[in-house]
This record gives C-alpha cells, structure tokens and sequence, in this order.
C-alpha cells in the first residue's frame, strides 16, 4: 500500500513551501473558534452567545452525530443532554478505538452516511478526534476511497453537509485545532499521517472538567505529547513568530503544571492550565509540522505498541542533539524557561537537563530498552523503523536531513539511552 508521504514529489514541495523565504510572502494561520472554561456548557444566560446560539446559526436540520468511544461517552452525553433540551436529534457513536484504524474509521463513516448530521462532535481523546475528521471526509466525500491519500496540497472542499466539533478529554494531541489526523494501518503496522486545510476542526469546547478522570499514565503521556508538538513545532524551520509563540508559552505551561497534574489529578488548575497548553501546542505544530520527535516516535510507537505520546515524548531530548549541529533555535527554548549558564553549549547541555528531569518527574524511562522493549526483537525490526521514519512526513520537516545510516544511529541511542553524538 502507499501513502501520499511516499510521493517525492509532495515531500519537496512542502519544505520549500513552509520556507522562510516563502512564508514572508504569504503565511496562512488558521485556528478554530475556542470555547474555553468550566462553564462553557453553560445553558443559562450569558454575556455572550452561548454554545446552543452558535449551533442554532449552523446548524439547519439540527442533526448532531457524537464521535466518542466507551470511556469518554459519558462527556459526550453531557453536551447531548445540552443539545436535546435545545431540539437537536442526536446520534451517539461510541465505538471509536485507540489509534484509529482505518477499518474503524470506516465504519464509523458508513453510521454517518446512515443518519446525516449537519454538525458532527468529536467528544474524546486524539484517537477519537482524528477517527472523527477521517470519517467526516468519507461522509462529505463518498468519491474518496484511500484516505491514505488525502494530503495538504489543495482543499477537500468540505463543509458541504456538515462542520465538525472538537471536544478533548486529554491534554495533548492538540487534534482540535489542527489540518491533521494519525490514522493507524493494521495491515502494515505503521501509522499513517494525513493533512488538509478543511480538517481544521470549526469549534473546539475545552473544558477541562471532561480531563479530571485521565489516571496519572495517560497524563503523563499526553502531556508528553503536547510537549513534543511544542518543542518540535520551534525547532522545525517551518515555524514562524506566531507558531514560536503559542509553542514556547506552551512549554512553559507544560513544565509548570504537567508535573501537577500527574501527581494530583484533581488539581483543578492543573487541569485548566494543561488543556489551554495542549491547545497551544497543537497550534504550534498544526501550522507547521513536528519534525524527529514524532516522524521517529510513529515508526517506534507503530511496531511495539507503544502509546503515541510516550514513544514521542521519550524522543525529545534525542531530537534536540540531532537539530544541535544545525541550529541554536533551541536559545528561544531557554529563554522562556529561564535557563541562562553562560554559553550555547552549557544551556543545551542545562535543556536537556531539564527534559530529562520531567520524564523522570513522570516516571518515564529515558530509553526504549527501560520500557522492557525485548534488544533482539527491537533490532531485528530496525530496516523497517528506518524506512519507516525516513518516510514520515515529519521526517522531512527537521531541521538537519537525515541520512539511513544516521537514521539508524537514534534509533539505537535512542534504544540505549545513549547520547547522539554526530
């Protein structure tokens, strides 16, 4: 099978369209509206339009189709309860998977062909949310039979029959307000990146009532997530000052209340701050890319199942020594977060210092070998991880080229916990 990330000719056309030299003359940011807050539910009058205002104006046959999977129904059924007392038919659709496979997103398409909303909600984590965007392409585009070819270059041209709401209950993929979804192939194991300027979600509900529940692990990978997306979307030579500033506010945010929110998952402010930070984040990277971190973390996380936000979180300090010979973008980075020891090579050194201490915070690993990833089975995988990160689209987005033999070499620093060094 191929994927629209193969074509050579896709994978040189967009560096040079996310240039500097290109981006000064016309750079686009595109964002959903934001409802932000523990009251944005609210069905009492308010200063503003409410939640129920805003879908009475887009919504003509007031139709509402719930994405959301077994764990997280009961949030969406929080906003159904707001929406039926408001005259909406609703259809909930609770089967949604981890990863979003393919044949999983296809079925959930074929319940949309069945029940033709006009506004679709994605009440769930990133999994849900981007199993949400591809089902909405295959419901507005029934012409449409390999998602795997869906890519940035021209519009979907969706929004025909209906627009799409995006309802987080974690903190960190940032999917609400990004082009992009993760879809998973089981037939080749790998996850499969897909992008386009309609999948921009057109609301998205942070609430971060719904993110109270999420046990400390998948805190602790989200947050990792979104923290890679922040790192990643800076460094990329595909930023610009407005992704630089939602991404270095993120990481400042993450640093502060990521740990928080691991160890208390009450902690209401935590909960807050992390959600406004994921978003952030997602801003950051949904611009523009994220680039070794999760082009390396899809190809690891793909073939041993590792989750998403853990196996690119982990990448993170292995990704900054690779961009080091290249770039001192990584100065913005210890700006915000007060590191100043004197040269470039001391603050690198103190960063990463400083990565490593809040995977260590969350009880992380520093290596793939501390996650009891067997050193025979990951070796003998190692020709398939490096086409497979070679290929990632993220890939392509680094800041320093990367060759199959250096390719190779982070994966296995990676794997022992050694510095990249070249």
């Amino acid at each position: 099978m191929t994927y629209w990330f193969q074509d050579p000719a896709i994978k040189g056309l967009l560096p040079l369209a996310t240039s500097t030299s290109i981006k000064g003359l016309t750079t686009f940011f595109n964002m959903p509206a934001l409802v932000i807050g523990s009251n944005c539910l609210a069905e009492a009058f308010m200063p503003q339009p409410s939640i129920i205002d805003i879908f009475n104006t887009r919504c003509t046959t007031r139709r509402s189709f719930f994405v959301t999977d077994a764990f997280s129904e009961k949030f969406a059924k929080k906003l159904f309860h707001v929406l039926d007392a408001a005259g909406f038919t609703t259809f909930i659709w609770n089967k949604a998977l981890p990863e979003a496979p393919i044949d999983n997103v296809k079925e959930c398409a074929e319940e949309m062909k069945k029940f033709e909303p006009d506004m679709i909600f994605a009440v769930g984590g990133g999994s849900v949310i981007d199993t949400a965007k591809a089902a909405w392409v295959l419901y507005e585009r029934p012409d449409i039979t390999d998602l795997g070819q869906i890519n940035p270059l021209g519009l979907l041209g969706l929004r025909k029959k209906a627009g799409l709401v995006a309802v987080p209950t974690t903190s960190g993929t940032g999917s609400e307000c990004t082009m992009a979804a993760v879809l998973h192939d089981p037939e080749t194991h790998r996850k499969v990146p897909i992008a386009n300027g309609d999948l921009f979600p057109d609301l998205a509900l942070l609430d971060p009532e719904f993110t109270m529940t999420m046990p400390p692990r998948l805190t602790a990978g989200t947050g990792l997530d979104a923290l890679a997306h922040a790192v990643d979307g800076i460094m990329t030579p595909a930023s610009n000052d407005l992704t630089d500033a939602m991404g270095l506010r993120a990481i400042k945010l993450i640093f502060k209340y990521l740990p928080r929110a691991y160890r208390n998952g009450r902690d209401r402010e935590a909960r807050f701050r992390m959600h406004i930070a994921a978003t952030m984040a997602g801003a950051c990277f949904g611009q523009n890319s994220c680039a070794v971190t999760h082009g390396f973390g899809h190809a690891v996380g793909g073939l041993f199942g590792i989750h998403h936000g853990m196996a690119v979180g982990m990448f993170i300090p292995y990704a900054l020594q690779c961009y080091r010979p290249v770039t001192e973008k990584f100065l913005d980075i210890c700006e915000v977060m007060r590191i100043d020891t004197g040269s470039p090579d001391n603050r690198f050194e103190a960063l990463l210092s400083a990565m490593r201490a809040i995977l260590n915070d969350l009880n992380v690993p520093l290596s793939f070998q501390g996650l009891g990833i067997d050193e025979k089975g990951f070796f003998a995988q190692m020709e398939e991880m490096v086409t497979f990160a070679i290929e990632d689209i993220d890939t392509f987005f680094s800041p320093r080229p990367l060759t199959r033999k250096q390719s190779e070499k982070i994966l296995e620093c990676a794997y022992y916990g050694h510095d990249i060094d070249f």
